[in-house]
């Protein structure tokens, strides 16, 4: 299980994030550009993935990591339920989605955590 506290102190920890709400969630930013949403009232977090790591996280368990189901899913927006999740396998997940994000020169600071 991952705490929301745990969600925003994590993405904080990555070089050049920020915090800002979006609608009616809190994002998370790498140079202005969205890696992660949380929403608090639904206890899950949104991720940003190509469509590989989509696949790949998803096919983990489908029913704790699933695309979007919309035309975002498409776009590698990726759902994760924080109640369900490894602490370890949200840790992965989270870095891939900044990694996807941000610029290649920050990216590459964290790639050898995967």
């Amino acid at each position: 299980m991952v705490t929301l506290d745990y969600v925003r102190q994590f993405a904080l920890s990555f070089e050049e994030t920020d915090e800002q709400p979006h609608f009616d969630v809190t994002s998370f930013r790498v140079k202005k550009k969205i890696f992660a949403t949380m929403n608090s009232k639904h206890n899950r977090a949104c991720l940003r993935f190509n469509e590989i790591d989509q696949n790949v996280f998803s096919s983990i368990n489908p029913e704790i990591i699933y695309p979007v189901p919309n035309k975002w899913g498409k776009y590698g927006w990726t759902l994760v339920e924080l109640k369900k999740i490894k602490k370890s396998l949200f840790k992965d997940a989270l870095t891939r989605a900044y990694c996807t994000v941000a610029p290649p020169k920050l990216a590459e600071k964290y790639k050898t955590e995967f």
